[in-house]
């Protein structure tokens, strides 16, 4: 794929729907977590975005920490192969996480961080997406917050990149 045009780009979801949905997400988290401790993790690059939206709305006291991982290149498509380039800044050894991750394709990536992050004795371990692609679906994996089921189109915006760009 050459560098997208203008003309590829077809809206999805509003500005306005996508902060509806942030909002309604965020009001489910603070209510599942009234009473207890909560540090969310990012996935970067992607999540960032949706990340700093969402904290906006879950109205607890959280701890944020971002972990980065590699499996895209410049492909569309993943290859199923993820590695680690930014670790946790912080231990979870007893928290209760919330994993956020921009989109879920393959599951592979996700499924791989939640082993990853199981092995570190968290307390629990919940996923928060914006956008689930079920039909991409490789391996199953656990979505508790979804933004968005979406057909097995490819994505930018909102933090979703092509190549580095159009986030």
């Amino acid at each position: 794929m050459g560098e997208l045009g203008e003309s590829a780009f077809k809206i999805l979801f509003t500005e306005e729907q996508i902060k509806n949905k942030i909002v309604e997400i965020g009001m489910q988290i603070t209510k599942d977590y009234k009473r207890e401790n909560l540090t969310v993790i990012g996935i970067l690059k992607g999540a960032f975005i949706f990340v700093a939206d969402l904290i906006r709305q879950i109205h607890l006291p959280v701890a944020v920490d971002f972990i980065a991982v590699s499996s895209y290149g410049s492909a569309t498509q993943s290859s199923g192969e993820v590695k680690i380039i930014k670790d946790l800044d912080i231990s979870v050894k007893g928290r209760n996480l919330l994993l956020v991750e921009d989109i879920v394709d393959t599951g592979l990536t996700l499924k791989y961080l939640l082993e990853n992050l199981k092995s570190r004795d968290p307390a629990s371990i919940k996923t928060c997406v914006l956008l689930d692609k079920p039909q991409a679906r490789k391996v199953e994996v656990p979505i508790n917050y979804r933004g968005f089921t979406i057909d097995n189109v490819f994505v930018v915006g909102y933090g979703l990149d092509y190549d580095q760009k159009y986030r």
